[in-house]
């Protein structure tokens, strides 16, 4: 064997050999099971125990994973090497199914172990389902009582709440005359109270449209007054403008007798 693999399979088998002993030293509680008896603190409560107890069952199955999974890797790195080896060999054709053959068999022993392992976890798995199936009908057997009472109080508290509703509907009947006529009050309260705001958004209405009526006859008073003010100023304006023209042609008539009184006065011979 190369000293690689020789190496590999001491260690694994090291770190198995602590619990397997530990295993073997323990005393098994059910001879169809793997689960064993171990010393637990006195101190420690029962569900305490019982968790250290399945840490410890847990830790053991992974462990001895473990190693089957180291074989399987050992086991394949063996037949590598060997599978080289042959090839330097004569007979490497026999050498080849000598390597084969040793590696089936160590895999079917690996394949062995691996499926005694894998009931063992199936057993105990359903042995806990079933240990909590027996807690969970032993913890509702106890609550029976319990239970029973909380129904009965549960039944009077519904008994209470109906003939709280009762009473209630009964006085609601009762009063309902009074909420009528309080509502019908409070109906023709309201409808006042509509009418009142509805006229005086009417009377609002009016009112804006007479200011509008008001606004609108003063802003033409005061553009038909701005229109005569124009047409005055027209006037006066034109008029003025007609006296100056009376009075430019006045003047002229006067500058016009004025030089032809000079131009007679020049042409009359001196005496």
């Amino acid at each position: 064997m190369p000293i690689a693999a020789t190496v590999s399979m001491l260690c694994a088998l090291s770190a198995f050999a602590p619990e397997h002993a530990w295993a073997q030293s323990a005393k098994p509680i059910d001879s169809g099971t793997s689960v064993t008896a171990r010393p637990l603190d006195d101190s420690a409560s029962p569900a305490d125990s019982a968790n250290r107890a399945d840490d410890a069952l847990k830790a053991e199955y992974a462990q001895r994973q473990k190693v089957l999974d180291q074989r399987t890797a050992e086991n394949d790195y063996r037949f590598g090497v060997k599978q080289h080896d042959c090839y330097s060999k004569f007979f490497v054709n026999h050498c080849l199914d000598n390597a084969r053959n040793e590696m089936r068999e160590s895999r079917q022993q690996i394949r062995h172990d691996q499926l005694a392992l894998d009931d063992e976890q199936r057993a105990e798995r359903a042995k806990q389902r079933d240990q909590q199936a027996a807690i969970k009908q032993a913890q509702y057997e106890a609550e029976a009582p319990q239970r029973a009472a909380n129904e009965k109080s549960s039944q009077q508290a519904f008994e209470d709440k109906q003939r709280q509703n009762a009473v209630a509907a009964a006085q609601r009947n009762a009063e309902a005359p009074q909420r009528a006529a309080n509502q019908a009050a409070y109906d023709r309260k309201q409808a006042d109270y509509q009418k009142q705001l509805d006229e005086a958004r009417a009377r609002g209405v009016q009112d804006a449209q007479e200011r509008e009526l008001k606004a609108q006859r003063y802003e033409q008073k005061q553009q038909e007054a701005a229109q005569h003010r124009a047409e005055v100023e027209a006037r006066q304006k034109e008029a003025a403008r007609k006296q100056q023209e009376k009075a430019q042609q006045a003047q002229q008539e006067q500058q016009r007798q004025e030089q032809i009184k000079q131009q007679q006065q020049q042409q009359q011979p001196a005496k």
